[in-house]
């Protein structure tokens, strides 16, 4: 009998270490090391009674299917950001802040498939059945045909999972953090518990061709908790995000095995649930005000999918030694970058200027191209001069100060022209197809404050 041996675990990282510690070596978390009891490796001596068999290997030019099949829910947006539907056998895991609206989508999904015929089982081990009920009663989802089940052990599930007499199509696992596998000594949620758990009920998916779908938790960090393994073992990862104080979700998805990533979805919360958002640009600029000064629209690009968003700078006089730099929706590294380059490039003054950036709509932006619209919103705000009202940015910006090249720049202008837009600012373009807008195209971050030069004095003094 191969014996029983405690280690610990640690449950911000999952680094494995044979004593207690305060600290965590592999990430320096405090008080974050549990007890685990583990199966010892195999005694030397009985590898031999362990042999497997030979594995049956293939050629890689033999024949297979041309087409993945998938299960279209008919929600858009969540068909886009999985690549076209939900793949037979697959596991996909969504994560999110608490109260953003996973199990609300979740359950949209699974009744959109149900009513289709598909047999879908909804599994919660955080709230009980009555109180699915109320939540699909609310949304209007009450007459869907979904068998509900509360439960959080992984042997039961399985045991659901295998039943040949009726089998199971797809199946929501809310969420992975509360199931247990009973003969892992550690409480549910913990690192090993987990990863057994995710990874028993993955195996019984892959080998039965059942669509299994996680909800798993988050760290105040904003990543998913539990071992990062997780995210390896699953097809398909996606994250929830949005601001609760605003009405708009986006669902991006950050690995897909079975279609692109950084495809995003855009829900809008309302009583009903989680609406679907066919054209988040028109949203997201509802509420400019175009004569305001420090007010650029972005053209940027998430995924596949063009977007329009309004990106707001503020430059005020500081009475603090240290000036403060406020950013919601981008990088705060970018911003310090971009303020670097127009001071040392250009010869702006932001150094006694309290700064303050936001992407309007409650959005999150990552990609570089949006570079040049913050800059054009950063000079507009310490000029005073609003930027044109039907005028769009993007552009990525080096150290040298020099407007480079992104990708896509037509896909950017035809949705700018869809939406009235009537000049871009952009790098020099390889194709010179503009969609009928008026191009002005710059090579460096001078030309875009030699724009301002003729209209204000503070801008005119250093350039």
């Amino acid at each position: 009998m191969a014996k029983s041996k405690t280690s610990y675990v640690c449950q911000a990282c999952g680094a494995i270490s044979s004593k207690w510690a305060g600290k965590c070596d592999a990430c320096g978390e405090w008080n974050c090391m549990s007890e685990e009891i583990t199966e010892a490796a195999v005694p030397k001596g009985m590898s031999g009674s362990l042999k497997g068999r030979a594995l049956e290997l293939v050629d890689l030019s033999g024949e297979s299917a041309d087409k993945i099949p998938r299960k279209t829910t008919g929600i858009g947006e969540f068909d886009r950001v999985t690549g076209g539907g939900l793949v037979a056998g697959s596991a996909l895991l969504i994560g999110g802040d608490p109260g953003i609206g996973k199990s609300t989508l979740l359950l949209q999904v699974v009744c959109a498939l149900a009513n289709k015929g598909t047999r879908c089982v909804y599994v919660s081990g955080e709230e009980a059945v009555d109180q699915v009920r109320l939540r699909a009663d609310r949304l209007g989802l009450a007459k869907a045909p979904v068998e509900l089940a509360s439960a959080t052990s992984v042997r039961d599930i399985v045991a659901t999972m295998e039943d040949a007499q009726n089998p199971v199509s797809l199946m929501v696992i809310d969420s992975i953090q509360t199931m247990f596998v009973d003969n892992v000594e550690s409480a549910p949620g913990t690192v090993t518990q987990v990863r057994t758990s995710a990874q028993e009920i993955i195996r019984v998916a892959k080998k039965r061709g059942i669509t299994v779908l996680f909800v798993g938790h988050v760290t105040k960090e904003g990543q998913i908790a539990g071992p990062r393994v997780l995210e390896h073992m699953v097809d398909t990862v996606l994250y929830f995000e949005g601001d609760r104080s605003h009405q708009f979700r986006i669902l991006r998805g950050v690995k897909n095995r079975f279609g692109a990533t950084d495809e995003i979805g855009v829900f809008e919360m309302a009583h009903e649930g989680l609406v679907e958002v066919a054209n988040p640009s028109a949203l997201f600029l509802s509420q400019r005000q175009s004569d305001a000064a420090g007010s650029a629209v972005l053209a940027g690009l998430e995924g596949t999918r063009p977007m329009l968003v309004e990106v707001q700078a503020l430059v005020a006089p500081s009475a603090m030694a240290n000036p403060r730099r406020a950013v919601i929706g981008w990088d705060s590294g970018r911003l310090a970058m971009v303020l670097a380059v127009l001071e040392a490039r250009c010869g702006l003054q932001f150094s006694g200027s309290d700064i303050f950036l936001n992407i309007a709509g409650g959005i999150r932006i990552s990609e570089p191209a949006a570079d040049l619209a913050v800059a054009a919103a950063l000079i507009s705000s310490l000029s005073g001069e609003p930027l044109p009202a039907e005028a769009v940015f993007f552009g990525e910006i080096g150290l040298a100060g020099e407007i480079r090249q992104i990708s896509q720049p037509d896909v950017r202008l035809k949705e700018a022209a869809k939406l009235g837009f009537e000049k871009a600012i952009v790098p020099a373009l390889k194709k010179k197809g503009t969609g009928g807008m008026q191009v002005s195209e710059i090579k460096n971050l001078r030309d875009l404050v030699d724009m301002f030069a003729a209209h204000d004095t503070q801008v005119r003094a250093v350039s």
